[in-house]
């Protein structure tokens, strides 16, 4: 079934008018009040000479607001948007650059980063100001939506999502996704992974929606929307007639998040790997529940989710995780799925569309032991915004087929399951051979106290590049430097084993995951280069960054 998310949204709307579409701590929204505020909001943008294809940007934390703003612009072919809302005004003001945004939607307790990005800007978008702080001299929400609205009958044909990539290695990108584009490739996650068939047309997709005999879907995004992952899977739950929890609240609290998804009857809830995951059972642990209310299924993307932490979710019962690897650019290209704590580590089993190329680029997912890029060839973005030259690079025609590239590495074993090497653009190269992250991190987060490892190579004269990592511990553990050694040196080859190793309280990931690489070398070179008289060879072991 071709269709936009609008649509199906309206759809159900009109079927289920009084159905909690989005539930807070303190608040319930239906679906019809959700399907008038974005009508309000559609005909604000109106009033605006907004048209489609212009952009509307959402420097948001997960809040109601969010969700009606993105509506209201996918039903009337305006792009939405979201951008990270813990940039500084400068990373902002590039992006509203960037996007060449017509409106800025705004909680009031970012004023100050909204006014100094705006000042002076030629072609400075209109702000509208949601109040969760000091009034501001901006057009307020909550006067736009009380005057209720109506939304186009059928959203027009060219509408687009754009989301920004993390950009931890260069300036941000828009991936711009088509508006029936986003359908179809979540229509395998919507429907399939939950047992149900693919609808053919509208009234099938309502018909599911309101099937009382189907368990209702209660999604907890603990990620920010501006995460592919959050942002798709809390669509998707509106597709299904189902409810999604936002806690409005830019701070993760997660003994809040624990209280609110038992309150809530949460069954579905979206982390970002260990970040979230690891001090959220800790939560759950210090509540005393020996299952975690109604939840029934975790997903995850884009970062590391240890086995270990797994482990203390499938204690907390009958828990699914799905760990995604997937992209802003497209996929997802696999899932590693594991139902009990015998499942565990589980295999990362490649997913419709996606394949594994060679040096020459041909499919050899199929053979076991074959090395090669992860790749993906289903329904596809049209490109980055704005960047032809950089769409051409990321998304080659292979053979007559679209694909798309991000640059992870893994070994195929020939069953439909794969071994993830690393991001080809991070291989460290030191003396000829190459370095994989991805093996080095695991290896180093399994030692007891280490919850966190970042692995990536620093410049050296004879080896061209020196493995190099920096780890976060556990607060007041005590990790003993020669043990660890010891622990890695058991574990893989003598050239994989870091030559530098430093120790920092946080990585400062970003939300999608990333970690600032550019900056983490330049500041570890300074401590290379004081050190370099006394650890020629030998690198800098164990010193706190």
């Amino acid at each position: 079934m071709k269709a936009h998310y609008s649509d199906v949204w309206q759809a159900v709307a009109r079927a289920l008018p009084d159905r909690a579409a989005i539930v807070t701590p303190t608040e319930t929204m239906t679906y019809g009040r959700l399907r008038s505020e974005a009508g309000a909001f559609a005909g604000y943008l109106r009033e605006l000479g907004v048209q489609p294809g212009d952009a509307v940007a959402l420097l948001l934390y997960n809040r109601p607001e969010y969700v009606v703003a993105l509506f209201a612009c996918l039903a009337t072919g305006i792009a939405p948007v979201p951008l990270n809302y813990r940039y500084r005004a400068p990373e902002v003001r590039a992006l509203l650059e960037d996007s060449r945004a017509r409106v800025l939607v705004y909680p009031t307790s970012l004023e100050e980063v909204v006014r100094e990005a705006v000042a002076g800007l030629p072609d400075a978008p209109h702000i509208v100001a949601i109040d969760d702080g000091p009034a501001p001299e901006a057009a307020a929400w909550a006067q736009i939506v009380a005057r209720g609205g109506e939304l186009p009958a059928r959203a027009p044909e060219g509408g687009e999502l754009r989301l920004y990539t993390g950009g931890t290695t260069g300036r941000p990108k828009a991936v711009v996704w088509g508006g029936e584009d986003i359908f179809a490739v979540q229509s395998y996650s919507i429907y399939t992974t939950a047992g149900l068939s693919m609808p053919e047309a509208m009234a099938d997709a309502v018909a599911v929606a309101v099937d009382a005999a189907r368990p209702p879907v209660v999604t907890l995004p603990l990620s920010p929307f501006m995460h592919g992952t959050a942002l798709f899977t809390s669509m998707n739950t509106l597709a299904l007639g189902g409810t999604v929890l936002v806690t409005s609240s830019p701070r993760f609290d997660p003994d809040a998040a624990v209280r609110f998804a038992v309150e809530a009857g949460a069954t579905r809830i979206i982390v970002a790997g260990d970040s979230v995951a690891l001090p959220l059972v800790e939560a759950v642990e210090r509540a005393g529940l020996d299952v975690f209310g109604c939840v029934r299924s975790m997903i995850s993307s884009g970062m590391r989710f240890s086995p270990e932490v797994k482990r203390r979710w499938h204690a907390r019962g009958a828990i699914t995780i799905t760990d995604l690897l997937a992209s802003t650019e497209g996929g997802p290209y696999a899932v590693n799925e594991t139902t009990s704590a015998a499942d565990l580590p589980g295999e990362l089993r490649l997913l419709p569309g996606a394949v594994v190329l060679d040096d020459e680029l041909r499919d050899v997912q199929h053979v076991p032991g074959a090395r090669g890029v992860l790749a993906f060839r289903g329904t596809l973005p049209l490109g980055y915004f704005g960047d032809e030259t950089k769409t051409r690079e990321t998304f080659p025609v292979i053979d007559g087929v679209r694909h798309v590239m991000p640059g992870d590495w893994a070994v195929a074993r020939g069953d439909g399951t794969v071994e993830l090497l690393g991001r080809g653009s991070a291989v460290v190269n030191t003396g000829g051979e190459k370095v994989y992250p991805a093996e080095v991190e695991d290896a180093l987060v399994a030692y007891p106290g280490i919850v966190d490892a970042v692995v990536f190579g620093m410049p050296d004269e004879r080896y061209g590049e020196l493995v190099t990592a920096v780890v976060v511990t556990e607060p007041g553990a005590e990790v003993d430097a020669e043990a660890l050694r010891a622990h890695v040196d058991a574990r893989l080859a003598g050239y994989k084993r870091p030559r530098h190793l430093f120790v920092r309280d946080s990585l400062d990931r970003s939300p999608h995951g990333k970690v600032d690489l550019p900056r983490l070398r330049t500041d570890l070179a300074v401590l290379i280069g004081a050190a370099a008289p006394t650890t020629t060879g030998a690198g800098v072991w164990w010193r706190r960054a």
